[in-house]
């Protein structure tokens, strides 16, 4: 993404360091510079797939463990309720009217994605609304800082986790971006139309065709990779 720097950029100096390990150390931030999960994640990351072990190593020194993050995903999970109780929340006249000028700001782009994946616009443009209100609300949590609290602080879900985190670093080395910069919900769901990791991986798509896919502030690649995720989940 052509508005964040570059994953090779930022760690292409620190590299230079000569005391990465040291500084990592002091970092007042780092909850996860002495983790031996993290310790051990870093050499799988680096043995299975081919990252440098002192670029995550500087990266874990900035990572912050998020109590908030913890305390959200421990709430009791939300009975789930007939329709008529859900359609006052999601069917309101803001949301009808953010939906409506994001239509016809982004017609041309809806209709080539219908055309392309047969998935129709108005599902996308649903889709959109519910997930952020058409981008107004992305998440507040870098999603590095996301995934490593509920990678190695929630037993529970560890494993997916994990999984997760080991996706975003492998879309923030493809992607060419620093991976502090990215932000997203409390559960490491990003951009217009929230996916995980593993889903901007799978089907996440370049839909303006620049070379980068950011689903976070670019609405055609957000539409394109909507319409790919249905499409390929029929």
């Amino acid at each position: 993404m052509h508005i964040l720097r570059g994953w090779a950029v930022r760690h292409a100096h620190w590299l230079g360091l000569a005391s990465v390990f040291g500084l990592a150390q002091q970092a007042v931030a780092a909850d996860y510079t002495n983790s031996p999960q993290v310790a051990e994640f870093v050499a799988e990351m680096t043995r299975d797939y081919g990252f440098a072990s002192e670029q995550l190593v500087s990266l874990f020194a900035e990572v912050e463990r998020k109590q908030a993050i913890l305390d959200a995903i421990s709430r009791p999970a939300e009975k789930v309720k007939p329709w008529k109780d859900y359609r006052p929340i999601f069917i309101t006249d803001s949301r009808i009217a953010r939906g409506v000028d994001f239509w016809r700001e982004h017609e041309q782009t809806l209709a080539r994605a219908e055309q392309e994946y047969g998935v129709p616009a108005e599902v996308i443009v649903a889709i959109i609304g519910v997930e952020t209100f058409y981008g107004g609300n992305t998440g507040s949590y870098r999603v590095v800082d996301a995934l490593s609290t509920l990678a190695f602080d929630y037993p529970p879900r560890a494993p997916f986790f994990r999984k997760e985190l080991r996706e975003f670093l492998m879309l923030s080395r493809e992607e060419q971006v620093d991976p502090l910069n990215l932000k997203g919900s409390y559960a490491g769901a990003m951009g217009l139309p929230q996916f995980m990791p593993s889903s901007f991986r799978a089907y996440a798509v370049d839909f303006d065709g620049d070379g980068h896919i950011n689903i976070w502030t670019n609405p055609v690649d957000a539409i394109g990779s909507v319409a790919s995720y249905f499409k390929r989940h029929g």
